[in-house]
């Protein structure tokens, strides 16, 4: 799968004449490669992929790391480099970019001090962005790649149930976010031993809980906290993040109440909200344009009486947000093969409402990938 990709990827920089291409980006690295940065941080230490068009592929990486390199990364050269011992990173890079003509880098992906130190290299040559490239490689999931959006969608309904089974009068936060976090990894754990030999990647989740609940609610991207939700509260949770299957991202949240709904307008609101997704998968199909599922769900939402929302959706992948968004002025066409988070959303100053869920773009629709119930008499706990 990673050598098909490399290839690809030397072919399409051959047909744009680019001689080579410095890949910075973790999850481009993963795609091409299939190794990774296993600290799931930035170190100060940089891994630089080089891609030539008619030569080998060489994956600069710390010398700390060499290890896990040389068992994941499918190249055909690995040069590690050690802190403080001699030129580090930059010692395979005068030779490789001095005989170059066109250079592609990826400029919203590399880190400052390598950014400045290629481009004092490359300052009599052209340079293009590999983003482009990448991007569109990796809008047209492969089988292999689907049965992974297959599998997330797996965990992430597994961590909407645990959660919506932990929310109750007098139950703290966290405690919901433990249970997602159990729920998510064990599932993980079933489907990587029943389906995958990969033995080096982890089940566990670590992305910290999105949740808000009662007064909070408004707060999109809020954490979990010790804060004590209540009956008669709305409970808001997001697995955005946390829904990273072997590293394929999807997209899944719910609102839910406990016991009653309090305040009838929140009830309103929220059905805007799900009417919202639901214009918005009616027009969800191949041969659209993205931005056409947007104005659809965009339209239930202003007719309503509320402000323009935030974009319908966006593609996912091995990134969290991946091309093309479902949002005005992209005119990308729908293919089958992709996969998009695909929201219904409502937000006013004292409440929000959202419903999202995971989906793949087949010959004739949609194949829906998180699972959980969203009318309003099923969300009420």
């Amino acid at each position: 799968m990673f050598n098909t990709r490399l290839k690809q990827f030397q072919a399409r920089l051959a047909q744009q004449e680019i001689d080579v291409a410095l890949i910075t980006d973790d999850d481009n690295i993963y795609y091409l490669t299939g190794y990774y940065d296993y600290l799931h941080m930035e170190f100060g230490r940089p891994t630089i992929l080089v891609v030539s068009a008619q030569g080998d592929s060489l994956l600069i990486t710390p010398e700390i790391d060499l290890v896990m390199a040389k068992t994941a990364a499918q190249v055909d050269r690995i040069a590690a480099w050690n802190d403080g011992a001699g030129k580090e990173w930059r010692q395979e890079l005068p030779a490789i970019l001095c005989p170059t003509q066109c250079v592609a880098v990826e400029p919203e992906h590399m880190p400052p001090r390598v950014s400045h130190y290629i481009n004092n290299l490359v300052i009599d040559k052209k340079t293009v962005s590999a983003t482009p490239i990448l991007a569109n490689m990796r809008m047209i999931k492969s089988e292999q790649e689907l049965q992974l959006a297959r599998h997330a969608g797996q965990v992430a309904t597994a961590m909407m149930a645990a959660g919506r089974n932990a929310i109750a009068d007098g139950v703290a936060e966290y405690e919901v976010a433990l249970a997602t976090s159990a729920a998510g990894t064990r599932k993980a754990a079933e489907l990587l031993a029943k389906h995958y030999a990969d033995t080096d990647m982890s089940p566990n989740t670590h992305f910290l809980q999105i949740m808000a609940s009662g007064q909070e609610i408004t707060k999109t991207h809020h954490r979990a906290t010790t804060r004590t939700m209540r009956h008669g509260e709305p409970v808001f949770l997001c697995f955005c993040g946390m829904t990273n299957f072997h590293r394929f991202k999807l997209g899944f949240d719910r609102t839910f109440w406990i016991g009653d709904i309090v305040d009838p307008n929140q009830a309103t609101v929220y059905e805007v909200a799900l009417a919202s997704q639901q214009a918005a998968l009616k027009a969800l199909r191949p041969g659209i344009t993205a931005e056409s599922v947007h104005t659809a769900y965009a339209e239930v939402i202003q007719d309503a009486g509320y402000d323009y929302p935030f974009r319908c959706g966006r593609a996912t992948g091995f990134s969290f947000l991946e091309q093309p968004q479902l949002v005005t002025g992209d005119t990308t066409i729908l293919q089958p093969g992709m996969v998009f988070a695909v929201d219904g959303s409502v937000a006013t100053d004292s409440f929000r409402a959202q419903v999202g869920d995971s989906f793949i773009i087949t010959e004739d629709g949609y194949e829906q990938l998180t699972q959980h119930p969203k009318n309003l008499a099923d969300i009420i706990i």
